[in-house]
């Protein structure tokens, strides 16, 4: 359910609100959890019971809430400070309600200033999560427009081709958001442009383009890429949903959700996979049609989940992308699986835990939405690399059926060290003290990703590591707690400290704040050196 409930935090509005001033209990104070983000000096995750007084909507619980806690939030200057809730879920089993909040100023999101806010069966608050962004009246932002979203996609549009070329078609419409957006210290008023392109290049592309004068501010590509990742074709026969399609067959199932549809690239141009009788013989394409229908049930059948936005998305491959291209990737909208170059990898299309893996970003472009930079950028991956290996299910690493160069695989989430991130030539660290700390890699997305990835493993399969012991409590328990924590608690700029408090309250949600599973998470981030 979508919602557009509007918060407003005025100096009046706070000094009035509700005219209530709950009190946390004595025995909650002393269980509370607050983590305080070094740049902003407010709170990335608060875990304590604050008793809502009787009878208020969430909305108002969520104003007294802050209100109560306007010191703490640092509030109190900002006039024009918003927060909208744009999503409740209620969760029957738990009967809990996880409330998505965004904060505004000036009635313009900031990006990755998002929150969540966990109600009990009691309405009260247990849990906050996420970065609230302070005092920005004395920054001083242009707030007066020149430039509109139609002007900004063209900017972004002659900047995407001067680096990749002419692109004929992109791989949907191109969108525009205003964003308060943080860069280098100062704050403006943006357009965020995203793309999505296959070709001359695969891209998610994002441009922050300055709303006052038409100046790039920043821009990344987030295309999720796996350059590391291989796979073959090894001559598997695999059954599948395909579609009889004017007087032949083509790659596409209806049977799920909007449909699951795999094209051939080889032209530069998406087009249907097709065959005379029902059996293909493209090899990439089949692999490809088959693990991507493999991943939406695994999805649906563990998690209720409808496709990568939980809403029946149609599911697109392309495979024979580029020229021997090294690489897989999510853009937002499709994979995209080239065919390897023979040498170092076989064609990417056919490993079940790079499928998943893609997949799996889409998931978290529309839940957590993970900022693809630094910590939150690694945890973006490491969630990827989670569920690939819970699809594929057959070991612990990523990408090992399919290196040509006879590597054993990509990342190791048993023994991270066993393997080298190409990128640096650096070792994939299995430690927060040992993390990458330099610019590659946008800030080490795929480097870092290997600490929370062998938290993971800790939590499911236990052991020993840097003198800390984990019970672990199995696959089925460990995938659950880590859904949960990225589609309830998590949101765009989360690190690793707010990873392990997410997970310690998603394992409490299902099994218990006393039980073995939340004593697995502990321990696990306990092993990797991530701390409250």
């Amino acid at each position: 359910m979508k919602l557009r409930q509007k918060i407003t935090f005025s100096t009046l509005a706070l000094s009035l609100s509700l005219g209530i001033v709950a009190q946390t209990t004595a025995a909650s104070a002393e269980e509370a959890k607050i983590q305080i983000n070094d740049t902003y000096n407010t709170p990335s995750y608060v875990v304590e019971r604050w008793n809502a007084p009787a009878g208020l909507t969430n909305e108002e619980i969520v104003r007294a809430y802050f209100s109560q806690n306007k010191g703490d939030f640092k509030l109190q200057h900002n006039t024009y400070m918003d927060f909208e809730i744009i999503k409740e879920t209620p969760d029957k089993q738990t009967e809990t309600t996880h409330l998505k909040v965004q904060q505004t100023y000036k009635g313009i999101p900031i990006y990755g200033a998002d929150q969540t806010v966990k109600l009990d069966e009691k309405k009260d608050v247990t849990a906050y999560f996420g970065q609230v962004i302070p005092e920005l009246e004395s920054k001083k932002i242009d707030m007066q427009a020149s430039v509109s979203e139609a002007d900004a996609i063209t900017l972004a549009k002659a900047e995407i081709e001067k680096k990749i070329g002419k692109v004929e078609d992109y791989d949907g419409p191109i969108e525009a958001a205003p964003y308060i957006y943080e860069y280098e210290g100062d704050y403006y008023y943006t357009y965020l442009v995203t793309a999505s392109t296959t070709q001359p290049a695969v891209g998610f592309w994002h441009y922050f383009i300055d709303a006052t004068n038409g100046k790039i501010i920043d821009s990344y590509n987030a295309t999720n890429d796996v350059t590391a990742f291989g796979t073959g074709v090894f001559g598997e026969r695999k059954r599948f949903e395909a579609q009889a399609f004017d007087g032949m067959f083509r790659l596409f199932d209806e049977t799920r959700g909007d449909g699951v549809v795999t094209f051939d690239n080889t032209t530069g141009t998406n087009l249907d996979v097709v065959s005379i009788n029902k059996m293909f013989t493209d090899g990439s394409a089949v692999d490809a049609h088959a693990n991507a229908q493999i991943t939406y049930d695994y999805y649906q059948d563990t998690f209720g989940r409808n496709s990568v936005d939980d809403n029946g998305q149609i599911l697109i491959s392309a495979v024979h992308v580029g020229d021997n291209w090294n690489n897989a990737s999510w853009n937002g909208r499709q994979m995209s699986y080239g065919d390897g170059d023979g040498i170092r990898f076989h064609p990417l299309a056919a490993g079940l835990d790079v499928a998943a893996h893609e997949m799996t970003h889409g998931v978290i472009q529309h839940t957590a939405n993970l900022i693809y930079r630094n910590e939150s950028g690694a945890l973006n991956e490491s969630f990827a690399d989670i569920f690939g290996v819970m699809v594929d299910r057959d070991d612990w690493l990523i990408g090992e059926a399919i290196m040509a160069d006879g590597t054993i695989g990509l990342r190791s989430m048993e023994d991270p060290t066993d393997l080298i991130e190409r990128r640096t030539q650096a070792p994939y660290p299995d430690h927060w003290s040992r993390r990458y700390t330099g610019t590659l890699d946008n800030g080490g997305v795929h480097i870092n990703s290997s600490i929370n990835n062998k938290a993971a493993y800790l939590v499911s399969e236990g052991g020993e590591h840097f003198d800390v012991t984990v019970n672990g409590v199995g696959r089925e328990k460990t995938e659950q707690i880590y859904y949960r924590a990225l589609t309830l608690y998590l949101t765009r700029s989360s690190d690793f400290s707010m990873m392990r408090e997410a997970a310690i309250q998603a394992a409490g949600d299902l099994y218990g704040s006393n039980s073995d599973a939340v004593a697995a998470v502990e321990q696990a981030y306990d092993a990797v050196g991530v701390y409250e």
